[in-house]
C-alpha cells in the first residue's frame, strides 16, 4: 500500500487533485463522550452551567467541519454543500453520541470534515460540562461510511473493522 500524502523521500505533501473528477461525496462519522450520571442529567434537563449542551455542540461541529483544512495540515479547503451534526443522549451508557454527515461536490473526499465535526462537537460537550466534573472520556470517533470518488463507496458495517457505537 502506498500512502498518498508521502513523497519518495518520506516527506509529507499535499496531494494534487487537479486531474480528479468532480463528484458528489458524502461522509458519515460518529463518536461519543462518556460522563457521570449527574453530568448527563444536566444535558437531559438542559440545565448545564453554560446553556443547551446538545444544540451548542451541534453548531460547533458544523463550524469545525467548515474549518477542517485550517486544522489538518494536508487537507484541501472544501466548499461544503451541507453539514449536519446530530447529538443524542444515550442514558443506558451515560454518554452523549454525536453523528455527522458532510456533503460536498468536489475533487476530493469529505471524510475529514465529518470526523472533525464529530470531534469538535464532542470537545464542546466536554467544555460545556467540565464545571460538573472532569471525568469524561471522548472515544469511538470513526468513519461510518463514505460515498463518491474514484475509490468508490465504503461502509464500516461492511468492513472487517466495522462496529457500532
Amino acid at each position: 500500500m502506498k500512502l498518498s500524502h508521502i513523497d519518495q523521500s518520506g516527506n509529507a505533501r499535499m496531494v494534487d487533485v487537479g486531474r480528479k473528477a468532480i463528484t458528489r461525496r458524502v461522509a458519515k462519522a460518529e463518536g461519543s463522550i462518556e460522563m457521570s450520571r449527574e453530568a448527563l442529567q444536566l444535558v437531559i434537563d438542559n440545565s448545564g452551567p453554560k446553556g443547551n449542551v446538545i444544540s451548542t455542540a451541534e453548531l460547533a461541529g458544523v463550524m469545525g467541519a467548515k474549518k477542517t483544512s485550517d486544522l489538518i495540515p494536508l487537507c484541501h479547503p472544501l466548499g461544503m454543500d451541507h453539514v449536519e451534526v446530530v447529538g443524542s443522549v444515550d442514558e443506558l451508557n451515560s454518554r452523549v453520541v454525536m453523528r455527522a454527515t458532510a456533503t460536498v461536490t468536489a475533487r476530493t473526499g469529505v471524510e475529514m470534515e465529518a470526523l472533525t465535526a464529530v470531534s469538535v462537537g464532542l470537545l464542546t460537550v466536554y467544555d460545556m460540562l467540565k464545571a460538573a466534573g472532569h471525568s469524561m472520556e471522548i472515544g469511538g470517533i470513526r468513519l461510518l461510511e463514505k460515498t463518491g470518488g474514484s475509490n468508490g463507496d465504503w461502509s464500516a458495517d461492511n468492513s472487517e473493522e466495522g462496529r457500532k457505537i
